[in-house]
């Protein structure tokens, strides 16, 4: 990295501090051990990775189906201990192959080859308010087509996405099926955050966020709960997305769907009987 421009130093040291801190903190002589620096940023992705996701799923499980329990899911609907057992162990199958694609990211950045700049004011404040809304609406996009695709191209559906189908009624899906995918399905609805990085400005930190929130979204939008926030695509959405096959593809928001004409209300589905 030496002779690369001064900024690069700050990527590295950015990723090193991560590095410190979730590793220093589980393993006491971690600075004695000469692993290199990508696999440092791989395990540290892995072991971040299971922490986010136990953490919300457990602690939204425990909300919604025993603490709330029968206020926002029937008793007939809670998942079982069993279901939510399997879903966690083709998770953690699946955890160090995912945790592959932002190790990945990192080092395209440590080595100048994206778009990203360290510090909101390298670009000022409204250049980074853009540029999110940006990177945001690129994610929305792509993840739409690519997840679509998954369905339409009958040998990804079955070979990859299949996986993640078998949760298909409202007693199988819980906050833990938000990552039981193959560990390729789940690689290609999260490239288009690589993607990102090569056409648009980004501001480094602010990816690695987004990119680790998608944990905590997909725990989100497979508890089975619409929450009536329009325009998120919420679980009431992703529900019908399961349980139906051919709509509601959309990420955060309904608006590809309504776009491209695949989106389902579940307002209407009452409303209708359907």
């Amino acid at each position: 990295m030496g002779g690369g421009p001064p900024y690069l130093e700050l990527f590295v040291e950015e990723t090193s501090f991560y590095n410190r801190i979730v590793l220093g903190t589980i393993f006491p002589n971690f600075s004695l051990y000469p692993f290199p620096h990508i696999l440092q940023t791989w395990l540290r992705n892995c072991v971040g990775g299971f922490l986010i996701y136990f953490f919300s799923g457990f602690l939204w499980c425990f909300y919604i189906y025993y603490w709330k329990r029968n206020v926002y899911v029937p008793k007939d609907s809670i998942p079982s201990n069993k279901s939510m057992l399997l879903q966690i162990l083709v998770t953690i199958k699946a955890m160090p192959l995912y945790c592959v694609l932002p190790t990945f990211a990192e080092y395209v950045v440590e080595h100048d080859w994206t778009k990203c700049y360290p510090r909101v004011l390298d670009v000022g404040w409204p250049a980074y308010a853009f540029h999110i809304i940006t990177y945001l609406t690129f994610i929305e996009f792509c993840i739409y087509w690519m997840h679509r695709g998954l369905h339409d191209i009958k040998p990804l559906y079955k070979y990859l996405h299949a996986k993640h189908h078998i949760y298909n009624k409202k007693t199988t899906l819980s906050p833990f099926a938000g990552l039981a995918f193959h560990p390729m399905d789940g690689i290609l609805q999260a490239i288009p955050h690589l993607f990102a990085l090569f056409l648009i400005p980004t501001h480094f930190r602010t990816h690695i966020v987004l990119l680790f929130f998608e944990v905590v979204w997909t725990a989100n939008i497979h508890d089975g709960i619409h929450s009536r926030m329009w325009p998120v695509m919420g679980a009431g959405y992703h529900t019908i997305h399961h349980t139906r096959y051919r709509y509601n593809y959309g990420h955060y928001s309904i608006w590809m769907d309504w776009m491209f004409g695949t989106l389902l209300d579940p307002m209407d589905i009452e409303a209708k009987g359907l």
